[in-house]
């Protein structure tokens, strides 16, 4: 069972997405991904993750 409360830096979510940490600043900055700041950097849930990419699969349905 994968932990949904977990929260991923910049890179991780990046991975997780096969895309750029430039790209997941800008899908923060569009609102696209939701994030915190723990202390000097950002995190991004994995919650906003699975909803990004579900958004994306019922886009292309």
């Amino acid at each position: 069972m994968q932990d949904d409360s977990r929260l991923l830096k910049v890179e991780e979510a990046a991975e997780h997405l096969n895309v750029s940490r430039w790209t997941v600043y800008r899908l923060i900055k569009e609102r696209d991904l939701t994030s915190v700041k723990v202390r000097n950097g950002r995190r991004v849930p994995m919650e906003s993750i699975r909803a990004y990419i579900a958004g994306l699969i019922e886009d292309a349905a």
